[in-house]
C-alpha cells in the first residue's frame, strides 16, 4: 500500500513570478529531532507585555522580553481571558493598534543570516466584541500576507517565513485594511546556521512562506518545538488515513540500516517524479523539484519503494513552503535618515511609519519616490504643504538629494530662504508661498528660475525680497548698516597701517584675507617669529600661524638645507604659483584650503588651513585612544567625498598623485580632510605630521601601473584609496616592518582572504567591534580599487556610494 498524503492548496500557490521560476515552492524534510543548546540568535517578543517584562516560557525555557522597545507606537495592551485549554504564557497579552493605517516595529538582526520569522496572532476575544478582524502585514516594504482570523476566537493565527534580511534590521507592520483592529501576540525571530542547507540557497529578495508542516509519526496530541527542535519550529502532529500509512510505534521507527539493507524511496508529486538519498543514518534530507509547482489545486505526494531498495519508505515529518519575492527594495538610508529627521523636526503628525516608500499604496502621505523594481527607491518628491510648520526651513531637507519637487508652502516658517537648497541640484519645482519668510532669495536659485529649469514660488511672504533692492522699507536699515560697516572697516585700516609703519613694514596692511599672496613680514606676523614648530618634511619646517581673524594656519616654508633643494624649489615655483591659483579656488569640506603663499627672494612659503587633530596615520597607531571601525569608515567616506569632487566636481579633473593616510588631516571635529590635492610636483618627501606630499607618490600608495609607465590618470588615485581601506581595516601601515623584512600590505591580505579568514585581516585592537556585513562589504571595495587591470577599478563616485551604504549598516549595527 503506498504511504500517500493530499495536499490542497489555496489558489495563490499556483501564481509564481517569472523571475522566481527557480526557486522551491514545495519542500518535504525527513525530520530529525535534535536537542539545543542555547538560545543565541533568538529573538523572542511577547507583545503588550509592559517595556521592562522578562521571563522564561515555563513551556519551553525560551526567554522573552517585552515588544514595547521595538516600536514608535506603543498601541494599546490588552489581556487575554485564561482558558482551562489554553497555557501559553506567550500569548496572553495582544498588542492591539486602533490608531494609524501602519503601525511597524523595527528589529535589529544580522543581515546576511536567515532567519525562521513568526508572527503569532491570538484573538482570544481580548476587545469582548466577539468579531476576529482581518488585517495585513508589510515586511519592509513589502506586502507579506494578509492575517485571518477563525471565528474560533481560541485558535491561534501563525505567520511564518523563512528569510535572509540584505541590512541589518527588518521591519514588520500591522496594515489597518477596514476590517477591524489590527493586534499582535508574540514575535520570534530564530537564527539559522548558514550551513544548515535544509531550506537552500535563494535569491536576497526570495522569500519561503510556510503552508504547512506536520509531524506524521507521532501517536499522541503533543506538539513539538524547542528544545526538541533547535530552530524552535513548531511541529504539529498530523493524521493520515489508517490505508494510506503503516505507523511504526515501536522504538526503533528510526532505524540504522545494515550493510545489505536500503531505503530508497521514489517521491511523486502529481506527475513530478523526485528522489532523494536517504541511506545515511540519522540525516535529514530536502526533496524539491527544480520547478516551482504551478497551475493545480490540488497535490498528491506519494512515496514508494524503487527496484533497488530492500526497505519499504518512512516518512518522519514534512514541510511544504510558498516561494515568493519581496521585490521592492527597501528605501536609500540617507533618504529614511532624512525624512525621519525632518518628521522629528516638525513634529510631523501623519502616519508616517516603515519604509518610506512601499509598498507603493502605502508611501509615506506627502512623498512621492523613484520607484522602478530594480534601483533602491529615492524621494523625489515632499509635500508638507498646510501642514503647521513652524520655525526655519530644516537643513535636513538639503539630505534628500534627490528631491525634485518641494512643497513647503500655507505655513508659518520663517527666518530666510536657505542657501543649502542650491545644494538640491534636481530640485525642478520650489514652492514656500504664504509663510514669514525673510531675507533675500539666494541668487542660484533665481538664476535657475530665470532660465526656467526651476519653478520657483516665494508669493504671500512680505519680508522675502526677490532682489537686494526690493521694498523702500528695506532701504534705510541696509544702508545705515552699510555706513557703520564702512566706517569700521576704515577705522581698522588705518589703526593697522599706522602700526604696520611702526614696525617698519613696507607700509601694507598687517593681515591680508585669505587666498592671496602673503609678504614675509606677514609671515612672520603670522607665525610669530615661527615661534611654533608642529611639524617637519622635506622642504623645510612646518610653523603653526594665526590670521588676524583668529584663524589657525599651517605655514610650511621653504629651507635652504632641505632634502629638496633650493634650486629645484625654485625651478618648481612657477608651476607652484599657477596651482596655488587653482587651488585657492577649490572648495569642499573633505579639502584642506589653500589658503595663500609666499614667493618673496629667498623666502618661499605656503599657507594652508590648520588641522588640529593631526593625520589619521597617527590615530591608526595609537592604542590609547582607538579609532573605532565606524570611525574609521567614517574617515574612508569623508575622504571618498574629496576625491570624487577632486575628480568629478573640478574641471578639469585634479589628480591627487599621492594619496596616503598621513595626507587625510582631522579637524578639531575629526572630520576628514585630504591634503596636497594637485601639488605633488611641487612638493616631496615629506614625512612630517601635518602636510606630506611626493612627487612620484610614496612607496606602498603608489599603483604599480604608474611605477611601470609614468602615466598619470585618475585608476592612479584609485589604486592608492584600495590600500589607504586596507591599512583601515588592518591597522598596519602600506609597507609593514617585520622580523627584519619589509612587506607590502597585499602580500599579507590577498592570501588571508584567499583562505576565506576574513574577521583575521582586522586589526585587533578593534577587538570584534564591528559588524561582519560592513566589514566584509569593505573589503570587497578595497578589492576592486587594487584590480591589476586599471580599466577593472571603479570610478569614486561607485566607491562612495557603496562605502556611505556600510557606514548606514554600521551606525544601524550599534543602535
Amino acid at each position: 500500500m503506498l504511504p500517500c498524503i493530499s495536499i490542497y492548496t489555496r489558489t495563490r500557490l499556483m501564481i509564481m513570478l517569472p523571475h522566481f521560476l527557480s526557486v522551491l515552492s514545495s519542500v518535504l524534510t525527513i525530520l530529525v529531532l535534535i536537542q539545543a543548546q542555547d538560545q543565541s540568535g533568538f529573538i523572542s517578543l511577547d507583545c503588550g507585555r509592559p517595556e521592562d517584562a522578562n521571563y522564561s516560557s515555563l513551556e519551553t525555557g525560551i526567554n522573552y522580553i517585552s515588544d514595547a522597545k521595538f516600536i514608535l507606537d506603543k498601541g494599546v495592551s490588552k489581556s487575554i481571558q485564561p482558558t482551562k485549554e489554553f497555557s501559553r504564557q506567550e500569548l496572553e497579552k495582544v498588542r492591539s493598534f486602533p490608531s494609524g493605517v501602519r503601525n511597524c516595529y523595527k528589529i535589529n538582526v544580522t543581515s546576511g543570516t536567515k532567519y525562521l520569522i513568526r508572527a503569532s496572532f491570538y484573538y482570544g476575544n481580548y476587545d469582548n466584541l466577539n468579531e476576529p478582524p482581518q488585517f495585513d502585514l508589510h515586511f519592509g516594504a513589502n506586502v507579506w500576507d494578509t492575517v485571518k482570523l477563525f471565528s474560533n476566537a481560541s485558535h491561534i493565527t501563525i505567520k511564518e517565513i523563512i528569510y535572509t534580511p540584505s541590512v541589518d534590521y527588518i521591519k514588520p507592520c500591522l496594515v489597518n485594511t477596514g476590517k477591524g483592529t489590527p493586534f499582535i501576540s508574540a514575535i520570534e525571530l530564530r537564527a539559522m546556521n548558514n550551513t544548515y542547507t535544509a531550506y537552500g540557497t535563494y535569491e536576497p529578495k526570495s522569500v519561503l512562506s510556510l503552508i504547512k508542516r506536520c509531524n506524521l509519526g507521532s501517536t499522541t496530541d503533543i506538539k513539538y518545538r524547542y528544545r526538541k527542535d533547535v530552530y524552535d519550529r513548531n511541529w504539529m502532529p498530523c493524521k493520515l488515513p489508517s490505508v494510506c500509512r503503516r505507523l511504526n510505534t515501536s522504538v526503533k521507527n528510526v532505524e540504522k540500516l545494515a550493510g545489505n539493507e536500503t531505503r530508497e524511496p521514489n517521491i511523486t508529486i502529481n506527475d513530478n517524479v523526485l528522489k532523494g538519498d536517504f541511506n545515511k543514518f540519522l540525516k535529514v534530507r530536502t526533496v524539491a523539484g527544480a520547478t516551482p509547482l504551478t497551475g493545480a489545486t490540488r497535490y498528491q505526494i506519494s512515496l514508494s519503494r524503487t527496484q533497488n531498495s530492500t526497505l519499504p519508505p518512512i516518512l518522519n515529518a514534512f514541510e511544504i513552503y510558498m516561494g515568493k519575492v519581496f521585490s521592492q527594495s527597501e528605501t536609500q538610508q540617507d533618504d529614511v535618515d532624512a525624512i525621519t529627521n525632518v518628521k522629528d523636526a516638525y513634529k510631523v503628525a501623519r502616519n508616517w511609519q516603515g519604509d518610506p516608500c512601499g509598498p507603493g499604496n502605502y508611501m509615506w502621505e506627502g512623498l512621492n519616490c523613484s520607484i522602478d523594481g530594480y534601483s533602491i527607491p529615492r524621494i523625489t518628491s515632499l509635500n508638507l504643504s498646510s501642514s503647521g510648520l513652524r520655525g526655519n526651513i530644516s537643513s535636513y531637507i538639503s539630505k534628500l538629494t534627490m528631491l525634485q519637487n518641494l512643497d513647503l508652502s500655507n505655513n508659518s516658517l520663517n527666518g530666510p530662504l536657505p542657501d543649502f537648497l542650491v545644494q538640491l541640484q534636481s530640485l525642478q519645482v520650489l514652492n514656500v508661498r504664504k509663510n514669514k519668510l525673510r531675507g533675500f532669495v539666494p541668487s542660484e536659485l533665481l538664476e535657475r528660475h530665470k532660465t526656467g529649469s526651476l519653478s520657483l514660488s516665494v508669493d504671500d511672504n512680505p519680508d522675502l525680497c526677490m532682489t537686494k533692492s526690493c521694498g523702500k522699507n528695506d532701504f534705510l536699515v541696509p544702508l545705515i548698516a552699510l555706513v557703520v560697516m564702512v566706517s569700521i572697516f576704515l577705522v581698522c585700516w588705518i589703526f593697522r597701517t599706522l602700526k604696520a609703519t611702526c614696525s617698519n613694514s613696507k607700509k601694507r596692511r598687517w593681515m591680508k584675507s585669505k587666498h592671496q599672496t602673503f609678504s614675509y613680514t606677514e609671515i612672520l606676523n603670522i607665525t610669530d617669529n615661527f615661534k611654533t614648530v608642529i611639524g617637519e618634511g622635506g622642504f623645510g619646517k612646518v610653523y603653526i600661524g594665526i590670521l588676524h581673524d583668529r584663524t589657525q594656519v599651517a605655514v610650511k616654508m621653504l629651507s635652504k638645507s632641505s632634502k629638496q633643494g633650493y634650486k629645484e624649489f625654485q625651478s618648481e615655483m612657477i608651476l607652484l604659483k599657477m596651482q596655488a591659483q587653482l587651488l585657492m579656488i577649490v572648495h569642499h569640506r573633505n579639502l584642506v584650503s589653500l589658503i595663500g603663499y609666499c614667493d618673496e627672494g629667498e623666502k618661499k612659503a605656503l599657507i594652508y588651513e590648520y588641522m588640529g587633530n593631526g593625520n589619521v596615520q597617527q590615530h591608526l597607531l595609537d592604542y590609547a585612544n582607538v579609532l573605532k571601525w565606524n570611525e574609521r569608515l567614517k574617515i574612508a567616506v569623508d575622504a571618498a567625498y574629496g576625491l570624487e569632487y577632486l575628480h568629478n566636481g573640478c574641471k578639469p579633473a585634479i589628480m591627487h598623485r599621492d594619496l596616503k593616510l598621513t595626507n587625510i588631516l582631522l579637524d578639531e571635529n575629526m572630520q576628514a580632510k585630504i591634503a596636497d590635492f594637485g601639488l605633488s610636483r611641487a612638493f616631496g618627501n615629506d614625512i612630517d605630521s601635518h602636510i606630506s606630499t611626493q612627487p612620484a607618490g610614496t612607496l606602498g600608495y603608489v599603483d604599480p601601473a604608474y611605477q611601470r609607465t609614468g602615466n598619470t590618470n585618475k585608476k592612479n588615485d584609485i589604486y592608492s584609496f584600495g590600500i589607504i581601506l586596507f591599512v583601515l581595516i588592518t591597522g598596519h601601515e602600506a609597507i609593514i616592518r617585520a622580523a627584519g623584512e619589509n612587506i607590502h600590505i597585499l602580500e599579507w591580505v590577498i592570501p588571508v582572504i584567499e583562505e576565506g579568514d576574513i574577521e583575521k585581516l582586522f586589526d585587533p585592537k578593534l577587538e570584534g567591534e564591528f559588524s561582519i556585513n560592513s566589514a566584509q562589504k569593505v573589503v570587497e571595495i578595497a578589492m576592486s580599487c587594487i584590480s591589476p587591470n586599471a580599466t577593472e577599478r571603479p570610478d569614486i563616485s561607485q566607491i562612495l556610494a557603496e562605502l556611505r551604504e556600510c557606514l548606514s549598516f554600521e551606525m544601524d549595527h550599534h543602535l
